[in-house]
């Protein structure tokens, strides 16, 4: 049995290398799609981001880095004024109230610069497990892995994790993908969750991915 098992562990690994070996591939240039100047940019980026696409945060904040500089501006500001700035992100009353707080405890407690402590940014308004993990790889190079919607989706599709909570997941992929990897590895999943395995109608046919995909082999094995 432990033969067995060993076996399935060195089957799975090499599975494993050769999906991200792919993917390193296919997107060799990956990164955040956020446009950020600094830590701190990227800090409010990332909390604008929250059910709202990429896209439309780097429209908005254009505008934005140019009315607000910094967390001086951000922590004295107007919260309705603020939140009219930000609305086409949505959940903008939340947000507003997350960034000038967030800006105000940084302020007072960080001297205005942005922690590169896991437990120093989730204790910020507005932080969680997967905007922290963005901060720390995206800022500061700390390898992080940020399960957002797309690597959700992805690590189970491709047989990463079989967990349901987006925790479990992120530990999963934690040990099953080499850490000098994570940041990469997250970006990869991203692009290829956007331009192939997507949320409804995946690409499948199209997947280089499709032959190490247990979730391909399920489907065309029960047609």
């Amino acid at each position: 049995m432990e033969r067995d098992r060993g076996d399935y562990d060195n089957r799975e690994q090499a599975r494993i290398t050769r999906i991200l070996n792919k993917l390193s591939q296919l997107y060799p240039e990956a990164g955040t799609a956020l446009k950020y100047n600094n830590p701190f940019q990227l800090l409010i980026a990332t909390i604008l981001a929250a059910q709202c696409t990429d896209k439309r945060v780097n429209k908005v904040t254009e505008r934005l880095f140019e009315k607000y500089k910094g967390p001086e501006d951000f922590a004295v500001a107007d919260r309705r004024e603020l939140e009219e700035d930000i609305r086409e992100c949505g959940l903008f009353r939340n947000k507003s109230k997350n960034i000038i707080a967030t800006s105000r405890i940084l302020l007072e407690k960080h001297g205005g610069e942005v922690p590169s402590s896991f437990d120093e940014l989730t204790k910020l308004p507005g932080v969680g497990r997967k905007t922290a993990n963005v901060i720390l790889a995206n800022a500061f190079a700390i390898p992080a892995f940020a399960v957002d919607t797309h690597v959700y989706r992805l690590a189970r599709r491709l047989g990463f994790s079989p967990k349901k909570d987006v925790y479990g997941v992120e530990k999963d992929l934690n040990e099953k993908i080499p850490e000098s990897l994570w940041i990469k590895a997250h970006h990869w999943l991203i692009y290829h969750g956007r331009n192939v395995c997507r949320a409804r109608n995946p690409l499948c046919d199209i997947c280089t991915l499709k032959e190490d995909c247990p979730e391909y082999t399920k489907i065309h094995s029960t047609q």
